[in-house]
């Protein structure tokens, strides 16, 4: 039988208010994103939204297959509670949402599990999107990364599983009926396992983390982002860029990575080209790996910043939500760079994927994979063409396995 997981959250700015939800729909199996949904409500409460978006994720399992199982994960404990039938539902609005809930799907084939905010952070990204948007103006959807290979996925997953169920019902040698290791199944679902010890996480998506080669502003330490000058790499860089090539070629080439992805700006599409052609591979530009936009500081060095900007440098160091005048926040970095990463995850699950980007998108990726602080971020020191290297398994785990290797160099 095919096994869905819907993670499913709900925001409200006010409380009522400006109202939003976000839902992923996984294969509970691989992990592999299948759905991923964001829509602004309007005006509504949080508990609401966090109702909405459940529905949402319950409607999606329903066009997939109407016969699944689905584990539902909310950090609502409300929602959990009320829909798992041990709270009352007494307000009016919430029985109808709740009632709309248990139709999508028979009640037996849902199983609801709290989880704490942390570990539903891909929802709450999309959910806050959707309200970000809404604020500006725009119309946003969500992504649905693996529209074109989902129907063949499924369609593949339920005859390995029909080709199991057989082999698992016919006697074995001795003549007793083989059973499923139960303890490795439980064990499976376990959030919180330390990476490394536990050999129950499947195969990971690995990134292959590469910055760009060296640029002028490089060296002079100027604010370079998306949106400024977009300079190329410096005679320096390209020699970096080379070496970088050779390593990775040396190390095992297309054998080693089944993807090359990389930024649209000019440094790093001259850097991904250099390793394309000694892997004989091609390039992917994927918008959201661009680095953060500086606005009026582009191409500035950070004393002159500071001296122009003192107060609003000052809060933009002590807080990720500030924007420098006409830039982005690392806040709206993170909202976008998690984004891609979680679209590179559902389409190349398992795969070795490398990724030429720059310095603010890798610190965004290593703080969310070591769930660290954004505070952190200023204390990474990332050299021009260094690798690093991040496993990214299902259900949310993650392990950093190199950090700024600059061997090659």
């Amino acid at each position: 039988m095919t096994r869905f997981i819907v993670e499913a959250d709900g925001g409200s700015r006010g409380n009522p208010g400006p109202a939003a939800y976000g839902t992923v729909v996984k294969d509970a199996d691989t992990g592999t994103v299948l759905r991923e949904i964001g829509e602004h409500i309007g005006r509504a409460s949080n508990n609401v939204a966090e109702y909405r978006g459940l529905i949402a994720g319950l409607e999606v399992v329903r066009e997939l297959d109407s016969t699944a199982t689905v584990e539902a994960r909310l950090d609502s404990k409300l929602v959990v509670e009320q829909m798992s039938g041990r709270w009352q539902i007494k307000h009016p609005d919430m029985r109808v949402l709740a009632l709309r809930a248990r139709s999508a799907l028979q009640p037996s084939q849902v199983t609801y599990t709290w989880v704490p905010r942390a570990q539903n952070t891909h929802a709450d990204r999309l959910a806050n999107e959707a309200l970000d948007a809404a604020e500006r103006g725009d119309t946003w959807s969500a992504a649905d990364s693996t529209a074109e290979i989902r129907s063949q996925e499924l369609a593949a997953k339920r005859s390995a599983r029909a080709d199991s169920a057989a082999a698992a019902a016919a006697p074995s040698a001795g003549g007793t009926p083989a059973v499923p290791d139960i303890d490795a199944v439980q064990a499976a679902a376990q959030p919180g396992r330390m990476v490394g010890w536990d050999v129950g996480l499947g195969p990971p998506t690995t990134t292959l983390l590469l910055r760009h080669g060296e640029t002028e502003h490089t060296v002079e330490k100027r604010f370079s982002g998306a949106g400024g000058l977009d300079p190329e790499l410096s005679g320096e860089g390209e020699r970096q860029a080379r070496a970088a090539a050779t390593r990775l070629a040396a190390d095992g080439g297309r054998a080693a990575i089944d993807a090359i992805v990389a930024s649209p700006m000019r440094r790093t599409r001259q850097t991904a080209a250099a390793v394309a052609d000694a892997l004989g591979a091609q390039v992917r530009e994927v918008e959201d790996f661009r680095e953060c936009a500086f606005g009026e500081w582009e191409s500035l060095t950070f004393t002159q910043v500071r001296e122009g900007w003192p107060d609003l440098l000052a809060a933009w160091l002590a807080d990720s939500s500030v924007r420098p005048p006409g830039g982005e926040s690392f806040d709206d970095v993170r909202r976008r760079v998690l984004r891609a990463r979680d679209q590179l995850l559902a389409r190349y699950p398992g795969k070795h994927v490398l990724v030429v980007t720059h310095v603010t998108p890798i610190k965004t990726l290593l703080l969310d994979a070591l769930a660290a602080p954004t505070a952190a971020m200023y204390r990474m020191e990332l050299s021009p063409a260094t690798l690093t290297e991040i496993e990214w398994y299902a259900g949310g785990h993650a392990s950093m396995r190199r950090f700024n290797d600059a061997a090659h160099l």
